[in-house]
């Protein structure tokens, strides 16, 4: 194998059993030693596929694969002759084993890595299992938890982390082998903005600094642009190649393989669209002083961005305005009422982890309402209080009022209300409570379970409704199916478990949607789709939203879909409420939000660069309203 190259790859190919297509169709590529790759592609393109090719958890139907001097291909050939047009060398034993102590890989789902009970451990299985010094792995453990953020959580439960905190264990456990080639597939996918930018910092410095060969795949458009190099799957094939500005100035062509548009470039289209002279440009601040060439060229300063010229305005779907026009003010009001709310995991034991510290929290009926915070934060464990999953101390059957010592003030108890549901009472009805507020988890695919996806999608309603005759079930579960995307005729017979990952989710949300919840929340609901696929389930949820779910409360890592989507944002950061407010006033307090691990949308980062050229522009933080707002304030002076 030439010394240049770690990984040479011709006309692979790969079919998964009973499939009716190559995941993986004839592709021919190179790595140089050294190089920085990102891949990208739709949901199924094959991204993964390579991925587990590549470290030889699958082998290649055909085809010749080449890794580091290993032959992972399915010509076998003997050291010192050649193998896809290069000549082969390195060790005489090469196998699978040999190529997994130099080829680590993390994936998407930081559960399928974990294989502990306490982290450190965890982190060290690997650099143990390949024969590395007992004190080298302690230095080691330091130097990976230092890296990802988590030297705190050395001692900790795995089991007892978030999902995003687990990630970081599972990308630190593969940085203690130091491989040589690196392969992170969707591995910041459940990362808050900061644990993304610090384990993509790691990952830049090991190329960098060490050679460390990274072969990125990605759904965040920012990460590939940090690579050397990008390739585009689509249906198994590589189907572009070339440094990422020039695979993203490639403009619609992208979209042909189900892929979308970097945000930046619908912006610079826009203003292009409009008259304004705009370059290709990937950064904000490349974006920033395109604009501001423009506004001086037409003698615009300071200040006059500000004004009211543009009529773009964000409202709930749903909101209690509209509600009161259709005179239906008299109706039950979905409202969601927390109030010092407290919440410890294991409490009284060693593991006591505070989750919770004292939230207070109102969400109006009708709005599309995000919930953001660093990892940890506990964002999920708030929402798993909205339908009960954890209940309330006073609705505990167990419960008994505690008697208060002569002179001491009564203790302040939880209460949280949703709708007619008073959750701090045991008479509670908490199963007419979870049929009216749907909850769908991270991963929501780990819900499915059923031996059809019918049955799957029919248990909830059959549960919540028990006196429905089989065609309303029928009828139920229909039109479930098809208000998710899906063909009924063509999946109610197939088992959940052989559908694709996007179709597992929509099918894991029919379950949900199927008993018609007043209230929906969703926990990272479009975290590990690609850009199209996230659009998809975004628009499916403001259907519903529409056209008869109340409220929809999504909990996210992504500034620009919780800019884009919602109404009104609130901020969890340490266990309690940091701030609530709409987008727009929100991210402009974009110091704090970075200082609390979180980071703001692209449109603000972009209005943050124009005040250094004395423009100051308050936009929606939409994509739309923002190009909106400099369109109108440029067509309005362009004669000046």
């Amino acid at each position: 194998m030439s010394a240049e190259n770690v990984i040479v790859c011709e006309n692979l190919k790969f079919t998964y059993p009973d499939a009716p297509s190559p995941a993986i169709n004839g592709i021919n590529f190179t790595v140089a030693k050294g190089e920085f790759l990102s891949v990208i592609g739709h949901n199924g393109s094959g991204k993964s596929t390579l991925a587990r090719l590549l470290n030889g958890l699958l082998v290649a139907d055909s085809g010749g694969l080449c890794v580091l001097g290993f032959d992972l291909g399915d010509n076998k050939t003997e050291e010192g002759v050649t193998a896809f047009g290069q000549e082969i060398s390195g060790t005489a034993a090469k196998s699978v084993q040999d190529v997994r102590k130099h080829v680590g890989i993390v994936f998407q789902n930081p559960d399928n890595q974990m294989v502990a009970s306490i982290v450190e451990d965890d982190i060290a299985f690997g650099p143990e299992n390949i024969g590395v010094e007992r004190e080298e792995i302690g230095r080691r453990i330091d130097w990976a938890l230092s890296a990802v953020g988590m030297e705190s959580y050395r001692t900790a439960s795995p089991a007892r982390l978030s999902g995003g905190q687990k990630q970081r264990i599972a990308v630190a456990g593969v940085l203690a082998v130091k491989p040589e080639i690196l392969i992170l597939d969707e591995s910041t996918a459940m990362l808050d903005p900061k644990g993304r930018r610090e384990v993509v910092e790691v990952v830049r410095r090991l190329n960098k600094e060490e050679g460390i060969t990274v072969i990125l795949i990605t759904h965040f458009m920012e990460e590939a642009l940090l690579a050397d190099r990008t390739l585009v799957f689509n249906k198994g094939e590589i189907v572009m190649s070339g440094t990422p500005e020039e695979i993203f100035e490639s403009g619609e062509k992208l979209e042909t393989y189900n892929l979308s548009l970097p945000r930046i470039s619908v912006i610079a289209n826009s203003l292009r669209a409009a008259g304004m002279e705009i370059k290709d440009v990937l950064h904000p601040e490349e974006l920033a002083s395109e604009i501001a060439k423009n506004m001086q060229n037409r003698s615009i300063y300071a200040g006059q961005l500000n004004e009211d010229t543009s009529n773009h305005q964000k409202l709930p779907d749903n909101s209690a305005e509209a509600t009161v026009l259709n005179g239906e003010s008299d109706e039950v009001k979905w409202n969601i009422d927390i109030r010092n709310l407290n919440f410890t995991y294991s409490k009284k034991s060693p593991f006591a982890t505070k989750a919770l510290n004292g939230v207070n929290l109102k969400i109006e009926e009708g709005e599309f309402f995000g919930i953001i915070g660093h990892t940890g934060s506990g964002k999920s464990t708030l929402i798993q209080h909205l339908n009960a999953l954890i209940k309330l101390p006073q609705a505990e059957k167990k419960y008994r009022k505690k008697r208060v010592k002569k002179g001491q003030p009564q203790p302040v108890l939880p209460a949280i209300s949703v709708g007619q549901f008073d959750l701090t009472s045991k008479k509670c009805n908490f199963k007419a409570l979870r049929a009216s507020v749907g909850m769908v988890f991270q991963y929501p695919e780990y819900q499915l379970f059923a031996d059809t996806v019918f049955n799957d999608v029919a248990f909830g309603l059959k549960n919540f409704k028990n006196n429905l005759k089989p065609e309303e079930i029928e009828q139920a579960v229909r039109e479930s199916i098809e208000i998710v995307g899906l063909d009924y005729n063509e999946v109610k017979g197939k088992s959940p478990f052989d559908l694709s990952g996007g179709q597992k989710r929509r099918v894991a949300i029919a379950g949900v949607i199927v008993t018609r919840p007043q209230i929906l929340i969703l926990d990272e609901p479009a975290a590990g789709l690609d850009p199209k696929g996230k659009n998809e389930i975004m628009e499916l949820l403001h259907k519903l939203h529409r056209e008869w779910c109340k409220t929809v409360i999504i909990v996210s890592h992504d500034m620009d879909e919780v800019a884009e989507n919602c109404s009104k944002v609130a901020v969890i950061s340490n266990g309690s409420v940091f701030a609530c407010d709409c987008p727009e006033k929100l991210f402009r307090r974009s110091d704090e939000l970075i200082s609390l691990g979180l980071d703001i949308p692209l449109t603000a980062k972009i209005s943050k660069e124009l005040k250094n050229y004395g423009l100051e522009i308050n936009s929606d933080c939409t994509v739309s309203g923002f190009s909106e707002k400099v369109i109108a304030v440029y067509g309005g002076y362009k004669n000046a």
